[in-house]
């Protein structure tokens, strides 16, 4: 039975083609909004980093009334290291809209999604986005996106998708470029024309997926899903089934659902009863998690779980041990860092926390790339948490006696006078090119590489380029292991002293190599305060200062001239750093570190290894 009155629709794409600035415009043309309700740009990205970083983290949900329809929008991240939220959520849709950017064409990342998409079954509304754009060429993208569609291997009907043009920014679409575009009224109707209404079954006992957490410090964990069969009422007793590790039989617990809500507009209004079909949030259930399955307290029936495919990259996490630990943070010990970690697996089910056996303040934490845990390190730091985090490595599988790694699909897009540079890069890291073409102004390369080669090359290709060039990537297979890649090409300068530096001291080793801390700044002991220009580490006083006598030198009233130091954001820190370094993260600062502060330990370490 199909429910008419509602659409569940999926808002899919690449990072940066357009999806929340397509979806204001669809809230600002649907007149259910008075204009103080929707201010600024990108009205969906309400977390801080969103806005900072112009990205997607975390899905949303919004409700507009088209036509006398409910249509339920979801709108999704974009980038491939957010995978997680958009393998769950597609389990709420009955449909999707997969943009693509008119001059970029499809991406690693759409790759990812639509293949995400076809596993749920559902037939993409293609929305070839920036139509303005100078360079845009609508008809070889939409070229593109069938081949990719054909590719992927889309049934005959899949392949027969209804194609829009549009301009999010401008806030217009039309199904044909001959046809002058007015407003988005076009995307309102292929919408409600081409996406299926939910397929329910009313009469069946109660079932409904979690596939979302949020909370409130007023009701504590809201669960958020779609109502598959049956009915969900406001105070009805339930059975909450849960799926554990390693156990075929669901958990069961019984609750009392204590308030319901539906997605209306912006927010949510609560109501009495949600009926199949329909999208709703759950209050009052105290062990909900992702992936269990709310059903009928006297026939409960178990929805299959979540299954979202595994981390590639690991990190160590561990308490903050340098000198300036606890002069920044509120949260400093390991009990604190392990249940802020533990607390970010209820929502994050991407993410794998795993306490390490070698030390007790220490937990291996595995994401899906560098920007998963990097968001993750952020979010903690501007909480008040201090932690040390070691460099990234990618984990590998052992099958049939093999070793596995796995490999990305990597695209750039850079100008011509620039190939031999990047391919001379990128070749050294063990990649392998698939496809290069000429697209305007720029040439468009495409690669398979090591997910280990991405480690600090976004860095090394905007150096080579003259930050020229874009590139884009995302998980495609695992393969046996293509070789050693070669790591960072210079040493470190590391400081003997704990102090301030000083600009006596500094001004005599800028000749040595890029500094990282400037005059006046506190240093410690096992800080790395620079590059050295060798491939050696280098032991560096910055804290000398001048000696004062009474005799008069012709330099006494000499100015010292100090180059900047190099700013290390925390992602281009957590590439830069070695084995035997770490990050230092507070709210207050970022520092590298040598993972043994006492050079004699270091050398120490150093006779062991050899």
């Amino acid at each position: 039975m199909k429910r008419i009155g509602i659409r569940n629709i999926a808002i899919i794409a690449h990072v940066d083609h357009g999806k929340t600035t397509l979806v204001d415009q669809m809230m600002r043309q649907s007149g259910l909004f008075r204009e103080s309700e929707l201010k600024g740009d990108c009205i969906l990205d309400s977390n801080d980093l969103e806005r900072e970083r112009g990205i997607t983290i975390l899905a949303k949900n919004i409700a507009l009334t088209l036509g006398g329809i409910k249509v339920n929008i979801i709108d999704t991240p974009g980038h491939a290291d957010f995978g997680g939220e958009v393998e769950r959520v597609l389990q709420m849709a009955d449909g999707a809209l997969l943009l693509v950017d008119a001059a970029e064409g499809p991406l690693p990342q759409t790759r990812f999604v639509l293949r995400k998409a076809f596993e749920r079954g559902l037939r993409p509304i293609v929305v070839i986005n920036k139509i303005d754009r100078p360079d845009a060429r609508p008809t070889d993208v939409l070229n593109s996106v069938f081949d990719l569609f054909v590719e992927l291997d889309a049934n005959d009907a899949t392949l027969d998708f209804p194609t829009i043009y549009a301009s999010g920014r401008n806030g217009v679409a039309t199904t044909d470029l001959s046809i002058p575009a007015v407003d988005i009224r076009p995307l309102y109707d292929a919408i409600l024309k081409n996406v299926p209404a939910p397929e329910v079954e009313p009469d069946l006992p109660l079932q409904m997926l979690v596939v979302t957490l949020d909370h409130s410090d007023y009701v504590g964990r809201i669960g958020i899903g779609r109502v598959v069969a049956g009915k969900i009422r406001k105070g009805q007793r339930i059975a909450l089934l849960k799926h554990d590790p390693g156990v075929v039989e669901p958990r069961r617990v019984d609750d009392t659902i204590a308030q319901l809500y539906v997605f209306d507009r912006l927010g949510r209004v609560e109501t009495d009863e949600v009926s199949a079909g329909d999208i709703c949030a759950v209050v009052g259930l105290e062990d909900v998690d992702i992936g269990d399955t709310i059903a009928d307290f006297d026939n409960p029936k178990a929805l299959p779980p979540i299954r979202v495919d595994e981390p590639t990259l690991d990190m160590i996490f561990r308490i903050n041990d340098s000198p300036f630990a606890g002069q920044d943070g509120d949260y400093v010990t390991s009990r604190q860092l392990r249940d802020r970690l533990f607390k970010e697996l209820e929502s994050n089910v991407a993410l794998r926390v795993t306490p390490s056996e070698e030390r007790r303040d220490e937990f291996h934490v595995s994401g899906r790339g560098l920007l998963h845990l990097g968001i993750l390190l952020e979010n903690m730091r501007r909480e008040g948490y201090e932690l040390s985090v070691g460099k990234p490595r990618v984990l590998t599988k052992n099958v049939d006696g093999k070793v596995l790694e796995p490999i990305e699909y990597l695209v750039i897009e850079v100008p011509p006078t620039s190939v031999g540079a990047v391919m001379e890069l990128v070749g050294n890291r063990r990649a392998e090119c698939l496809k290069m073409d000429g697209r305007g102004e720029t040439t468009h390369v495409e690669f398979t590489i090591p997910a280990r080669g991405l480690i600090g090359l976004r860095t090394r290709l905007l150096n080579a380029t003259s930050g020229q060039a874009i590139m884009h990537h995302n998980f495609y297979d695992y393969q046996p292991l293509r070789g050693s890649i070669p790591g960072r090409a210079n040493g470190v300068m590391i400081s003997t002293d704990t102090g301030r530096s000083t600009a006596y001291a500094l001004e005599n080793l800028q000749e040595r190599g890029t500094l990282f801390v400037g005059a006046g700044e506190s240093v410690y002991e096992g800080q790395v305060v620079g590059e050295h220009c060798r491939d050696n580490d280098l032991p560096v006083n910055v804290c000398r200062e001048k000696k004062l006598t009474n005799v008069r030198a012709s330099t006494a009233e000499k100015t010292i001239l100090l180059k900047p130091p190099r700013q290390l954001p925390l992602e281009l820190a957590l590439e830069y750093i070695e084995e035997d370094e770490l990050v230092e993260i507070t709210p207050a600062a970022i520092r590298l570190r040598k993972m043994f502060l006492k050079e004699q330990e270091r050398r120490r370490l150093a006779r062991q290894q050899a």
